[in-house]
């Protein structure tokens, strides 16, 4: 296959001139987004760019205490990203935190250190990109199991107090509501997977074949990411929804007031 063919600075100002039509047409159709667009614009290239910088200094020392630190920021950000988009309710970014730590230590483990065996575990040309795309997916699943859970039990008060006044559990009384926000936060995911291929080439195949990749050779690294982001939502929404299960009854199993939901 022919070599990359790298973008330099004119290139990627040429680029930005679609953000440029991006921004008449919203103008055009007084869609009142301009400012947001272009702040989101100004801040993706302030931190793709420094991100690329940081990891060039990463993959260069090539430790372990790096790359860990690394990932353990992005886990973070990743975290605190979901939990404000839930709730503003402090107590739940422990719950996300290691939720998303649960998840993908597991899917990422698995990935290293069975499938791929890369010749050093923490060799940061795999551990970081396969962490930051299931970290990434993991925490919209994340975010969409635990605002659905939040929205539906602050919309059915009675509906949980009339469970618990029957003898249920707290846990049993918001089963079926734990269950649909599981559901809802896997949709996309399925939508995603049944189209692969045929509507979509993600990023992952397409950066590989426009580096060089044979195609089946990056169909079969997208698969291992599909796979990856499946197990880890899957994990992510369960874990999500127990822990904020646990914050939502008092000692005494009643439900806390709405306001604190």
């Amino acid at each position: 296959m022919p070599p990359l063919i790298t973008l330099d600075w004119l290139d990627l100002a040429l680029a930005l001139l679609l953000i440029g039509m991006t921004l008449a047409l919203g103008a055009w159709q007084r869609l009142g987004l301009g400012t947001a667009l272009a702040i989101a614009t100004a801040r993706g290239i302030v931190q793709l760019l420094a991100a690329g910088a940081i990891l060039d200094l990463v993959f260069a020392l090539h430790q372990p205490w790096a790359v860990l630190g690394v990932t353990g920021v992005m886990l973070t950000i990743a975290a605190i990203t979901a939990r404000n988009r839930i709730s503003p309710q402090k107590q739940l970014l422990p719950t996300v935190w290691l939720a998303l730590a649960a998840s993908t230590i597991l899917t990422l483990g698995y990935a290293l250190w069975v499938v791929i065996q890369p010749p050093d575990w923490y060799s940061p040309q795999y551990l970081i990109p396969l962490a930051g795309m299931v970290l990434g997916n993991a925490m919209n699943a994340a975010t969409l199991a635990g605002e659905r859970l939040l929205t539906t039990i602050r919309h059915n008060p009675l509906d949980i107090a009339t469970h618990l006044s029957l003898g249920a559990q707290p846990q049993e009384a918001i089963a079926a509501y734990r269950r649909e926000a599981i559901r809802a936060s896997l949709i996309p995911l399925i939508n995603r997977m049944t189209v692969l291929g045929l509507v979509t080439l993600p990023g992952m195949f397409t950066g590989q074949i426009l580096s060089g990749i044979a195609p089946l050779d990056a169909a079969g690294y997208q698969l291992l990411i599909f796979f990856m982001v499946a197990a880890a939502e899957a994990l992510t929404a369960i874990l999500v929804t127990l822990g904020i299960a646990r914050h939502l009854f008092t000692p005494q199993a009643q439900l806390i007031p709405l306001e604190q939901i």
